[in-house]
């Protein structure tokens, strides 16, 4: 069973950010993304989006995906363990 936590924010701030509920949830995926706090796909989870919507929304503000030297080298051997390197 997943839990959920409630998060309040005050009406006025809500009405200042000019933002709905669902958009502060994106906003605050992207954001936690791009500090690499959370996953592509815990952060898409978060955002409510499909993987595709969410790497489109990520390239459409310039956030580069987040791949390193260590999931290169995983990549490399699931290739090699699959006969494909």
């Amino acid at each position: 069973m997943d839990m959920t936590q409630v998060l309040e924010i005050p009406q006025d701030i809500s009405d200042s950010a000019r933002l709905t509920p669902a958009e502060l949830k994106i906003e605050m995926a992207v954001h936690l993304y791009a500090q690499e706090r959370l996953s592509i796909g815990k952060a898409r989870e978060l955002a409510g989006l499909t993987l595709w919507e969410f790497r489109h929304l990520l390239a459409s503000r310039r956030i580069s995906p987040h791949y390193d030297a260590a999931d290169l080298d995983q990549d490399v051997s699931t290739l090699r363990e699959l006969g494909r390197l």
